[in-house]
């Protein structure tokens, strides 16, 4: 396997890779779009079949103005959203003149031992060209050992003008498996198309 090695520590004409090194390959599991609904479940397509699933944000647009976009989780196929979590959250923002930019943490957004839903972002705007896109990562969810890591990034649009960049981290707080997920407005239905993808490392 011949490598030839540059200046800046790059690495071309590398024709096969080692087993022990994964390629995670996205696999699209399944999609929903939201046209003014209330929320968006996925209830199937979360199993040990894969070890990370993705879910794609596109678009989110909610209905009723300065609302937040939020997720919880559910260990038993969605009769309940309530799983125990606790979470992190700061973000990056400025307004559209490039006035008050600011990086922060956002304590009023994470969640100590909460079976409350977690906000994505707070202060969404309905305005015709406001919506949120990015992406949520959750890793083995159907472990039933250990505790249910998620990461998310998502951008925004948000009322009063600001595009928002905010990164949200935590775990649901159990060892029964995660088979379902369920994000809506904090209030009134959103537009949108949310994909779900596991990455594949077959």
């Amino acid at each position: 396997m011949p490598l030839i090695k540059y200046n800046n520590q790059s690495l071309s004409s590398i024709t096969t890779l080692p087993a022990s090194i994964p390629t995670g390959k996205l696999k699209l599991i399944s999609s929903q779009t939201a046209s003014n609904s209330a929320s968006i479940s996925f209830t199937t397509g979360l199993n040990s079949t894969y070890k990370v699933y993705k879910f794609v944000f596109v678009n989110i647009h909610p209905r009723t103005d300065n609302v937040e976009f939020q997720f919880n989780l559910s260990t038993d196929s969605g009769s309940n959203y309530n799983v125990t979590k606790t979470t992190t959250h700061f973000m990056a923002q400025v307004k559209e003149d490039g006035s008050d930019g600011s990086l922060g943490y956002l304590s009023t957004q994470d969640l100590a031992q909460s079976t409350g839903y977690q906000n994505l972002r707070d202060q969404l705007g309905n305005g015709a060209d406001e919506s949120l896109s990015g992406s949520l990562q959750l890793f083995n969810p159907a472990s039933t050992t250990y505790v249910k890591h998620f990461i998310a990034r998502v951008n925004s649009y948000i009322t009063f003008d600001y595009t928002n960049d905010d990164y949200i981290a935590g775990y649901g707080n159990t060892t029964s498996a995660i088979n379902a997920v369920r994000f809506q407005m904090s209030s009134g239905n959103f537009d949108g198309t949310i994909y779900l993808y596991a990455i594949d490392n077959s």
